[in-house]
């Protein structure tokens, strides 16, 4: 017989609290366990076989006066982080294909094999990358190129995109990026400098015979710059 003054105080109330509450964190786990594995499941297509393979690729983006002591981000299941912590305020990166304007083709914006080395200055870094990775977060999370697109003219509506910093310019000097400007290999060595939309200063670009483009979006105009050499030192085809 079970003696009345050896039953706590409540009754059974304490160990049944204690009970439920272990079930809810383990709810609580087995959702966020299975959010990761969806989250794997997204992107393991634009993972790279390894780090030390991303971090080099990166690098590849710029001389290696440069690259060798710039910060390095790498691609994760829960977006980017940083991999290597540089000393010289440039931070580089291989961007995915979803940095395409989201008017692009559903092929084009979802192509696993798109790989584009940038590296951007500090005034680049600050300014021009969080809206990249901000993208990104949102394609962890499942977001589709619709959804992307109404985020970014929502914030653009209300003016949460920031503009560029004075200076702010990206170095792709790469020979060895993939499905840059629709082709199967690197386009051309340049670098790209950003400046607010309508402020860009006028340097001939898109014109017959000169090495330098242009185009706006959002709240950006990019002003492409070739250059006559990839960033291993090597001539670009069209300058030889």
């Amino acid at each position: 017989m079970i003696k009345k003054d050896s039953i706590p105080r409540g009754g059974m109330r304490p160990q049944i609290m204690l009970a439920l509450k272990m079930i809810s964190i383990a709810l609580v786990c087995s959702t966020a366990r299975a959010a990761i594995d969806v989250n794997v499941q997204r992107i393991a297509p634009y993972l790279m076989p390894s780090r030390r393979q991303e971090i080099a690729l990166a690098r590849s983006a710029a001389p290696p006066s440069i690259s060798m002591h710039a910060t390095v981000m790498a691609l994760s299941p829960h977006g980017y982080v940083t991999v290597v912590k540089g000393s010289n305020g440039f931070v580089c990166l291989v961007v995915r294909s979803w940095d395409n304007a989201a008017s692009v083709r559903r092929s084009v914006f979802w192509n696993p094999r798109f790989r584009a080395p940038f590296c951007y200055n500090a005034p680049a870094a600050l300014s021009v990358l969080p809206w990249y990775l901000t993208r990104t977060l949102w394609v962890v999370a499942g977001a589709r190129k619709s959804q992307i697109a109404a985020r970014e003219a929502a914030a653009a509506a209300h003016g949460r995109l920031k503009t560029p910093l004075p200076g702010a310019l990206c170095y792709m000097m790469s020979r060895r990026g993939r499905g840059i400007g629709g082709k199967p290999g690197p386009w051309r060595p340049h670098l790209m400098f950003y400046f607010p939309r309508g402020r860009a200063p006028s340097w001939g670009e898109n014109l017959p015979g000169v090495p330098v483009f242009s185009n706006s979006h959002d709240n950006v105009t990019i002003v492409y710059v070739l250059v006559p050499e990839w960033s291993d030192g090597l001539p670009s085809p069209r300058y030889k």
